[in-house]
């Protein structure tokens, strides 16, 4: 590798991995304004991101290009509906997050974004039609059975897990079917929703429920926060993955939730119970074949039976 290639190397890898730290420490920044409303949390999360996001792209001079593509996306009704699906999906995702860390239930929603990158690849191999690996198949495997038996000793679908799970691997599928520059998806995504949030803001304000206006400059600046701490690891993340190979960030993407989980049981004392355990390391163990799935050891260890090296769907 040469210099110039390794150095972007190792750029891709910094702001790769500051992204993932940044999405892992998040339930810090939530939880200085848990006693305010999730749902409108939310609301200006949307709002926020928006003017955060319209603010970055003028002054990176990007505004031809969103105008080109918001025009672009009028046109087409396939990406249109990518848009309007990506943004219900992410709104469903932050507002079940941004609820699960306020509401003590930091360790589920690690569980959700350990879970997500097996529901990615299988919405691929579902709907793109990709192929899948003996290996790979086995580690889907595994983690269904983590889910199963946390479902079944509790006696409860593990709903913020599975919503968190579903939500931003169908969220991720949207935003590769309308191919966007991230910072001008989430500029679009957030236009969608924002009138709706705008509109649930004034009608807490008119009955007296809202809790910026009235509330101290140190709530109003980490609730209109929300929209940078929303925005930058996005682009930081950005910035990262277009330098290394999509391997790594697969790799690198485990920061977030193992930060979020040791935050949940070690900082804000949730219960972390042995099914909790036996649930996880189902979940690390399938993400650990995953990760190796294509390694020549693994690969060497394949049945004889299985002739082809990867499986249709």
């Amino acid at each position: 590798m040469e210099q110039d290639d390794m150095r972007e190397y190792k750029l891709g890898i910094l702001y790769t991995t500051i992204a993932y730290i940044a999405w892992g420490i998040l339930p810090l920044y939530w939880k200085l304004i848990d006693y305010v409303p999730a749902f409108e949390i939310l609301a200006h999360r949307i709002i926020w991101s928006l003017v955060f996001v319209l603010l970055v792209i003028l002054v990176s001079r990007k505004g031809k290009q969103f105008i080109k593509s918001l025009k672009e996306i009028v046109k087409n009704k396939l990406k249109l509906i990518g848009i309007v699906g990506s943004s219900i999906l992410i709104t469903i995702n932050w507002a079940t997050y941004i609820w699960a860390v306020n509401t003590d239930h930091i360790i589920d929603a690690s569980l959700g974004y350990y879970i997500n990158p097996l529901v990615s690849v299988l919405l691929g191999i579902i709907v793109l039609k990709e192929r899948i690996l003996f290996w790979q198949g086995i580690s889907f495997v595994l983690a269904g059975i983590g889910v199963l038996i946390l479902t079944i000793q509790y006696g409860s679908f593990p709903w913020v897990a599975i919503t968190l799970a579903l939500s931003f691997g169908f969220y991720g599928l949207t935003k590769k079917l309308a191919k966007l520059d991230s910072l001008i998806g989430l500029a679009m995504e957030t236009m969608v929703v924002a009138p709706i949030a705008l509109i649930y803001l004034a009608t807490l304000y008119k009955g007296g429920a809202d809790s910026f206006l009235g509330a101290t400059i140190d709530v109003q600046l980490l609730l209109m926060g929300a929209g940078v701490v929303t925005a930058l690891p996005l682009l930081w993340f950005a910035a990262g993955a277009n330098r290394i190979p999509l391997s790594v960030v697969g790799i690198l993407q485990y920061i977030a939730p193992t930060i979020s989980l040791l935050l949940g049981v070690f900082l804000y004392h949730e219960h972390f119970t042995k099914v909790h355990l036996v649930t996880f390391v189902f979940i690390w163990t399938a993400l650990i074949i995953y990760s190796f799935s294509k390694s020549r050891f693994l690969t060497s260890l394949q049945p004889k039976f299985v002739k082809n090296k990867s499986l249709g769907v």
